[in-house]
């Protein structure tokens, strides 16, 4: 019994790690299409999210096939609800990234503005959050997941700061108020990703101690900024 358990849970966290992959490389890949105004390449992002529906589909069958079979308890139970709730993230990381390729698309066939500068800062903070996210998981690293914790109020600022200048910029071009409305719907798929990773670092701290922070994170800002 114990030996079929832990081959479940090995394939359990292979299958995981398989979907943050997609969604780390998706994430990239739709800042690359909107930097370089690909709509090519924008398509197949857009397309691609279904690979990633899919995949969803099947872990969250396998973590309630574990839980039906199985009914761990302590840690291992702990695993599985983890895994539940990152495949859930995970899933909704997808959908904003093909979202930020439908924005990207969109101003593929618009003159560039100095304002994806701004956008590549903040998505390079996000990517970096969301990897370390992945990280801590693969290493069931708790510090690491809450580095990850205590990045996110840096993203929310960055993104508010650029809500503010495409406000300005749509005022002084109203012409290109919808370019510059993408440009922010943009960031704030970026920032709704920086949570989305936020959430998985939780989730990482809730698999190592069993400890629940959701409503905790100030205190581990607060830990980082001393």
């Amino acid at each position: 019994m114990l030996h079929y358990w832990q081959r479940e849970i090995d394939n359990l966290k292979k299958l995981i790690l398989s979907l943050g992959a997609i969604v780390e490389e998706q994430i990239q890949r739709a800042m690359l299409a909107l930097q370089r105004q690909d709509k090519n390449l924008a398509n197949e992002i857009i397309q691609k999210d279904r690979e990633i529906d899919s995949l969803e589909i099947v872990i969250e069958e396998e973590c309630l096939k574990i839980l039906a079979l199985y009914q761990p308890v302590a840690k291992e139970l702990r695993f599985v609800v983890a895994v539940l709730k990152m495949n859930n993230d995970l899933e909704r990381m997808g959908d904003l990234a093909a979202n930020m390729a439908e924005r990207g698309k969109f101003l593929s066939t618009k003159v560039m503005m100095d304002l994806v500068n701004d956008l590549s800062e903040i998505a390079e903070k996000t990517q970096a959050m969301v990897k370390k996210s992945l990280d801590s998981l693969v290493n069931t690293d708790m510090d690491l997941a809450k580095e990850v914790c205590a990045g996110d109020d840096e993203v929310d600022e960055l993104t508010r700061q650029l809500i503010l200048k495409t406000i300005a910029s749509a005022e002084k071009n109203p012409e290109r108020t919808k370019d510059y409305f993408n440009i922010r719907s943009i960031s704030k798929n970026l920032e709704r990703i920086a949570d989305s990773a936020t959430n998985l670092a939780e989730d990482v701290v809730y698999l190592c101690s069993g400890e629940i922070i959701r409503h905790k994170e100030e205190d581990y800002k607060s830990e980082e900024n001393r």
